[in-house]
């Protein structure tokens, strides 16, 4: 089995991003499958002499055919819920048919997948019902391991920064009922363990496991002892019979960094309760189960180090604009309205990148925090992301991250950060910043925003609030400016150069 590489679907998620190193560290060959080369080629793991690169799009089969050629085995770790699809469920179900037929046509031997937990009858969540359903589909074609699991606890996934951010933010929470039922959590660590054990355990192919951890208590208990390892005070939480699944989301959207379109689906998997039916799988695969304390104080250690290895926010593509890969408006049915500043500094462009690679989270825009945090908590009540979760690393940015209410679309250390703006507008936005050496000495530093309104609203949007704009990006280049340290030879002045008219990336790399 070790011959044929091992295919993980789903590799800059928040379990497969975790499970691609340990693979590699047992002596595996991993081919790891996504829609963005440039996301893939950004991980630590991507240099391994073990590891092959494969660019597929689930929903589209003649590129996961390709992909998933000559494989012995394959982790599917995929689920549309986080893409914003407007059907997750029928994404879903196309996705999964897709790769079983690559799969069954690629002579892959077997598939290990991981979903979710729950009893089905006719009351499951139309989230935890998908998940059984793509495990059908798959089985149907390919022997496949299903591993069951409910809520998984760990630092950077969903479920934990949805819990850290309620308990940490409200001294007093009104809940819906669901607050009563019965969870068993489980570590991330158990589920990987578990995830790779399966690849040494033949008697686990085409098998269906529950896998928990060994405490069972409600979600009210979960956020008690949260605050508890957290050190804050005792949590009033008091249930209410009105509070629905959809209204918990809304709420759970403005109190934590989880947008709506993912919380909503998982408020609505919180009215059922979630336990383990079996445990078959602790005495096939024999490993320490960590408890929920023990795995809340582990996991708020790492919080607390920024030491998160994969998060939440990481799964998703990277959505490139088409009139920025292009550079002409036309092609995108509209004009580009531009803000530029230029400023020279008497420094290298080694000495500026640091200030530019730290924007953003606790180092903030460098200008106008108020507007910035105002901008966002306005963004966040029209349901928009907010500030989200600031950055996922304190030091690094690589393409993909999400970077407060941006995404980091190009990373060219020490020259170029390009990102996009996901907060809620009347069109596209982007935000660049661009490091040029001086043959006399010096270095230019480019700061550029472009935006792409959409009808008369967007136009109305950019000219509204241009002062604003304006007073914004010529405080964020001369805060840049004052981080660096180094004389400011020439500037700020304003610029406005034009897109090339020729695709500067291939727009396959961003499917």
């Amino acid at each position: 089995m070790r011959e044929a590489p091992i295919l993980v679907s789903g590799a800059t998620g928040y379990v497969g991003g975790r499970l691609v190193p340990l693979l590699l560290e047992s002596g595996y060959r991993v081919r790891v499958l996504g829609r963005s080369l440039a996301k893939l080629e950004s991980r630590p793991w991507a240099r391994h002499e073990n590891l092959e690169i494969a660019q597929a799009d689930f929903l589209d089969y003649p590129s996961l055919e390709k992909a998933a050629e000559g494989c012995g085995a394959g982790f599917y770790l995929v689920h549309s819920m986080n893409s914003r699809h407007k059907d997750f469920v029928k994404a879903d179900k196309d996705a999964a048919r897709n790769m079983a037929k690559a799969a069954a046509r690629g002579g892959m031997a077997r598939m290990i997948y991981l979903g979710g937990l729950g009893v089905e009858d006719r009351n499951l969540s139309r989230h935890l019902r998908s998940r059984t359903e793509v495990a059908r589909i798959l089985q149907a074609s390919v022997p496949t391991t299903f591993l069951r699991a409910a809520m998984i606890l760990g630092s950077g996934s969903a479920s934990f920064e949805m819990m850290r951010y309620l308990v940490e933010r409200l001294p007093v929470m009104i809940t819906p009922r669901w607050v009563q039922n019965p969870v068993q959590p489980i570590s991330i660590r158990n589920v990987l363990g578990y995830l790779m054990g399966c690849l040494e355990h033949e008697e686990t192919i085409n098998g269906t496991f529950d896998i928990g951890g060994p405490d069972i208590l409600t979600y009210k208990q979960l956020m008690e002892t949260y605050a508890e390892e957290a050190g804050l005070k005792r949590r009033r939480i008091i249930p209410l019979p009105v509070l629905t699944p959809r209204l918990s989301s809304y709420w759970i959207h403005l109190v934590t960094p989880v947008p709506s379109h993912i919380a909503r689906p998982l408020a609505e998997g919180l009215r059922n309760p979630v336990v383990c039916t079996e445990n078959r799988i602790r005495s096939i695969i024999p490993q320490e189960l960590y408890g929920v304390r023990e795995t809340i104080r582990r996991a708020l250690g790492k919080v607390r180090e920024h030491c998160v290895e994969t998060c939440w926010a990481d799964a998703g593509s990277i959505r490139y604009p088409e009139w920025h890969l292009c550079g002409d408006a036309p092609y995108a049915g509209g004009t580009v309205l531009e803000a530029g500043y230029r400023m020279i500094l008497d420094a290298r462009p080694e000495d500026v990148w640091p200030v530019i690679a730290h924007i953003g989270g606790k180092s903030g825009w460098y200008s106008a925090r108020f507007l910035w945090t105002l901008r966002g908590l306005m963004d966040r009540l029209a349901g928009g992301i907010g500030f989200r979760i600031g950055r996922l690393d304190p030091v690094r940015l690589r393409p993909g991250d999400p970077l407060d209410f941006f995404r980091v679309l190009e990373v060219n250390e020490p020259n170029r950060l390009l990102l996009l703006a996901e907060m809620k507008l009347p069109g596209e936005a982007t935000l660049e910043f661009r490091l040029h050496p001086l043959p006399e000495g010096g270095t230019e530093l480019q700061q550029l925003s472009r935006f792409l309104p959409k009808g008369v609203l967007g136009l109305g949007y950019w000219y509204s609030l241009y002062p604003f704009h304006q007073l914004i990006f010529k405080g964020m280049i001369h805060g840049i400016a004052r981080s660096v340290g180094r004389r400011v030879i020439e500037g700020p002045d304003r610029f406005a150069p034009r897109l090339p008219h020729v695709c500067r990336i291939d727009p396959n790399q961003q499917v």
